[in-house]
């Protein structure tokens, strides 16, 4: 796919009315964490890991659930580091659709049900979700497991319509697009274990409710949105660039790369003014739960900038290529 790209772009300001606060267990998380991916064998090749080291994923979880408690801490981390490692592998590859496909039986089979004791798990990825999951289900409730788990599956039967997009060469379009990456950037999987990082579950009606849906469904859009213009830089020459909202309006708006920059910037400012309308529609209900919920999607927004702009798993693209709206490298 043509790169229509000038050599510098210009980052939309990432408007951010939310507060930015960080874990003080960031340091010791992200030691822990990075020890467990290793142990996983999730990622064997020594160079990798050293690149998921200076990534300092322990921040992420730091900054994106800074009120969480150190084992909570480490849970929502280390579910975090799997779908990034699961990405890598699967996601930013050249793997067919039909390979992802032909994965996933044993990484579904161990969300829905216990392997019997004694079985061998071969997969490295199905064994660290397995861990994840029996440290959900201690954690949480019946509910709060089965909210986790089906999301999960719709976030992995999204990756095989993204392979299928690489493998074929397609352009999703703009609506297909909208409505999928909602799926593909897996924030459902992390948001469904906000309420069990505050320590207040929300009730079944509660997490049904329309106004929580929809503030849940913003936040979707401005963190994978914003995910798609930070990781513009790494992505535009890569396997995957073509499932970027950046090229999707580029292909089928007919704008240019800085245009639709712009364009996006816009959709995810205007997502954000609307989750302040619903966090006071709300704040009404007097639910200690859904106000620990919403606080804990603003963090998720606002965590979620203040690392990519400092992660070596963005910025070390951007070097020589764009520039933050202050004009200075997207490098800290």
């Amino acid at each position: 796919m043509a790169d229509f790209a000038p050599s510098k772009l210009l980052l939309p300001s990432l408007s951010c009315p939310f507060p930015s606060l960080v874990s003080p267990y960031a340091e010791q998380v992200d030691a822990e964490t990075f020890s467990w991916l290793v142990k996983s064998r999730m990622i064997d090749d020594s160079a990798e890991l050293d690149r998921y080291r200076e990534a300092g994923y322990g921040w992420l979880g730091a900054r994106t659930y800074p009120y969480a408690a150190h084992d909570m801490l480490r849970l929502v981390t280390d579910w975090c580091v799997w779908l990034f490692a699961f990405d890598d592998a699967f996601c930013e590859s050249d793997r067919r659709a039909a390979e992802i496909a032909r994965a996933l039986p044993q990484l579904l089979a161990v969300l829905d049900e216990d392997p019997v004791p004694g079985t061998s798990l071969e997969n490295p990825f199905a064994r660290a979700m397995l861990d994840v999951k029996a440290r959900v289900r201690a954690a949480g409730s019946a509910d709060q497991l089965d909210r986790w788990r089906t999301v999960t599956k719709d976030y992995l039967f999204a990756q095989v319509w993204e392979a299928a997009n690489r493998e074929d060469a397609v352009v999703p379009t703009y609506g297909d697009y909208i409505f999928m990456r909602r799926r593909t950037g897996a924030m459902l999987t992390v948001f469904a274990l906000i309420d069990l990082a505050t320590g207040h579950p929300l009730t079944p009606d509660e997490w049904r409710d329309k106004d929580l849906r929809e503030i849940t469904e913003r936040a979707n859009d401005v963190v994978v949105w914003d995910n798609d213009l930070l990781s513009y830089a790494k992505e535009r020459h890569g396997v995957n660039a073509r499932n970027n909202l950046v090229n999707v309006l580029a292909r089928h708006r007919h704008r240019s790369i800085q245009q639709s920059m712009n364009q996006i910037g816009r959709m995810r400012d205007a997502a954000v003014m609307r989750m302040v309308a619903l966090r006071a529609v709300l704040d009404t209900f007097g639910s200690v739960a859904v106000s620990a919920y919403v606080r804990g999607l603003e963090h998720w927004i606002s965590g979620s900038v203040a690392y990519s702009l400092t992660s070596t798993r963005y910025t070390k693209a951007w070097q020589g290529q764009m520039l933050t709206p202050a004009g200075h490298p997207a490098t800290t």
